[in-house]
């Protein structure tokens, strides 16, 4: 990857980012079927009052996802 990548669980409200790619295999065949496909554009909306979940938007819908989740989409800004 490149030097510039970060994950979604890094971004700020607000942020929006390309999807590079998943740290996890696994985990990432799972965020593909719930619409986080590489390439698509993601944006930040918020994090819940104690930190965890956060909410994006990818393709036009939002979506709730845990910290350990979000840390495993790798974006590009």
């Amino acid at each position: 990857m490149r030097d510039n990548s970060r994950n979604v669980a890094e971004m700020r409200p607000g942020e929006e980012g390309v999807i590079a790619g998943f740290e996890d295999q696994v985990l990432g065949a799972k965020l593909m079927e719930m619409g986080c496909l590489p390439g698509s554009t993601v944006r930040f909306n918020f994090t819940a009052p104690l930190g965890d979940p956060v909410c994006i938007s990818v393709l036009g819908y939002d979506l709730s996802l845990r910290l350990e989740e979000a840390a495993a989409i790798s974006i590009i800004n």
